[in-house]
Order: C-alpha cells, then sequence, then structure tokens
C-alpha cells in the first residue's frame, strides 16, 4: 500500500485553497472600492484649517449662586 498516494489529502487542500481564492477575490474587490475614493486626495482643499486662531484660553468660573 506505500506505492498508492493518498487521494484523501489532496481533496481536503482544494476546498481551503477554493477558501483562500474566495477571500483573496473578496479583498480585492475591496481594495478596488477604496482606491476609487482616493482619486481626489491629489487636490487641494478648499478649507485651509479647522477653525481660526484662538485669542485667549477659556477660563470657567463656579457658580457663586
Amino acid at each position: 500500500m506505500p506505492d498508492t498516494p493518498e487521494p484523501a489529502i489532496e481533496d481536503d487542500n482544494e476546498p481551503e485553497a477554493d477558501v483562500k481564492q474566495r477571500f483573496r477575490e473578496a479583498l480585492e474587490r475591496k481594495q478596488a472600492l477604496t482606491r476609487s475614493g482616493e482619486e481626489h486626495a491629489d487636490a487641494r482643499s478648499k478649507v485651509r484649517d479647522a477653525h481660526g486662531p484662538v485669542s485667549a484660553k477659556r477660563t470657567f468660573r463656579r457658580k457663586s449662586g
């Protein structure tokens, strides 16, 4: 019997390879969607800063009554 190969081992690897292939395809689709949103990233934004300069640090006082 050592002369005959065991086909059961090869059959076990094929479903695993199929799952890996499906995951790769799903990842490629996900990355394609991400890349499609990056096309405008090279353009300059109209918004320069999040907000203007802060004039002074805010002080908080306790309410006295």
